[in-house]
């Protein structure tokens, strides 16, 4: 029986969409399927082809989606929600600084759960601007705060991991807390969060070893354990941060076994900021450990950083993704993180020709299917993944002269928010969250 061809209803169980699709299975390469199908069922992806004779069809209704194009939804694995207000502002300073001065007394004001989710509502209304389906997200340590984040996710539809963040020393007073409270707020989130199959659920989060005494890391570790959670911190960002953690953590062999000491290093999924500065030991533990780096090529230029050497990790076995790390990076814009970690990789290769740049497959395999992986079958539309997906209208951009290829690479580079016409989550359509509750 034909399938009929209708508009687009989210509460469909099964449809099959009609389009340019475009994903990378291997990193090398896209997969192009000029005016392909994709079939899915309950969530996932059941099939892909140019023909739709091949698909498991039977039962479901056929949007077509016409010239435009199909691709995976963005992965944002390294953002502070809270941040959000000071985006673009004091990028004139090194990490250090920019933490005491700017970010650590915004982030107090967070004690104020209405001040926290009107920011938090402005902040997710810029990431579905953006197609950013999934994403790995510090919030503050404030307990009822990060419960508010949590449900404006789950309202939204948009997956995300999102971590109370442990943190006494080396902070402000307000920013404070005590271990047996850091558990229990954690204990808390856990208790109402942490569900199999959920969209929106939680992560372990010590904001960084200068931050935090051995008993909230090795309490943050028992954690982690006990209820099989993922972890994130942050790792090798800056060099006066790793000779402060050397000097803090003297019985380490390096920043990253500080973190392998505590249980938050790879026992359970482990995902790492920055980077920049990782080698020797710490690769190698990170490669041991299946250490996942969230590349965050902004940040590390807007502070001082350096450049993460992501060729180099890439071709050792380590896990990659990319994030946006506001504040400490400027833009939300997960597709301008593809374009500056390519740009990144061509200034490594300036200095070392026999590592070459990262090609645009890979950066878009970095941001949807490995980073996905983080998440479980996520970031392609290989069958069995859930379909997380963004249509693309480029048809102001000229479509009719470019390859398809082409055509996506013309969006990553000058597009915007506005070509981006439908977002999916898990099969579901996302619609634009409220910036005003």
């Amino acid at each position: 029986m034909p399938l009929k061809t209708k508009t687009l209803n989210p509460n469909n169980m099964k449809n099959v969409y009609k389009a340019h699709i475009l994903f990378t299975k291997e990193k090398d390469r896209f997969e192009v399927y000029e005016n392909g199908y994709v079939a899915v069922e309950n969530g996932k992806v059941t099939g892909v082809s140019t023909n739709l004779a091949e698909l498991d069809s039977e039962g479901a209704e056929l949007v077509d989606f016409g010239d435009k194009l199909l691709i995976p939804a963005m992965n944002d694995m390294h953002v502070h929600a809270p941040q959000v207000h000071n985006q673009g502002v004091a990028m004139d300073l090194e990490l250090l600084p920019w933490l005491q001065n700017y970010t650590f007394p915004e982030e107090s004001k967070y004690a104020d759960v209405e001040y926290a989710e009107r920011m938090y509502r402005r902040f997710m209304h810029t990431q579905w601007l953006f197609g950013t389906m999934r994403s790995v997200v510090f919030g503050t340590v404030h307990t009822e705060s990060t419960r508010k984040l949590m449900q404006l996710y789950q309202d939204a539809g948009m997956g995300a991991m999102v971590g109370k963040v442990a943190m006494n020393r080396n902070c402000p007073d307000a920013l404070c807390e005590d271990v047996e409270a850091a558990i229990e707020g954690n204990e808390q989130l856990i208790a109402e969060f942490n569900q199999p199959d959920a969209l929106v659920r939680p992560i372990i989060t010590p904001r960084f070893v200068p931050s935090c005494t051995p008993d909230l890391l090795k309490a943050c570790g028992k954690l982690a354990a006990k209820y099989q959670l993922p972890v994130q911190s942050h790792l090798s960002e800056n060099t006066s941060e790793i000779a402060w953690v050397a000097e803090l953590e003297p019985e380490s062999k390096s920043y990253g076994d500080a973190y392998n000491r505590y249980g938050l290093f790879g026992q359970t999924p482990t995902i790492m900021a920055h980077c920049v500065w990782t080698k020797g030991h710490e690769l190698e533990l990170m490669k041991e450990n299946g250490v996942m780096v969230a590349h965050c090529p902004t940040s590390n230029f807007n502070l001082s950083s350096g450049m993460a050497p992501i060729r180099s990790l890439l071709d050792e076995g380590v896990k990659i993704g990319l994030g946006s790390d506001i504040s400490g990076g400027h833009d939300l814009n997960m597709f301008r993180m593809l374009v500056y970690a390519i740009q990144v990789s061509k200034m490594h290769y300036q200095l070392d020709h026999s590592k070459a740049f990262l090609t645009l497959p890979e950066v878009f395999w970095i941001a949807t299917k490995s980073a996905g992986s983080f998440f479980g079958k996520v970031g392609s539309f290989e069958p069995g993944y859930e379909f997380d997906a963004l249509v693309i209208d480029d048809s102001v951009l000229y479509p009719s002269e470019y390859s398809l290829q082409h055509r996506l690479e013309r969006f990553i580079y000058v597009g915007d928010d506005r070509q981006i016409v439908h977002r999916f989550c898990r099969g579901q359509e996302v619609k634009e969250p409220k910036i005003f509750g």
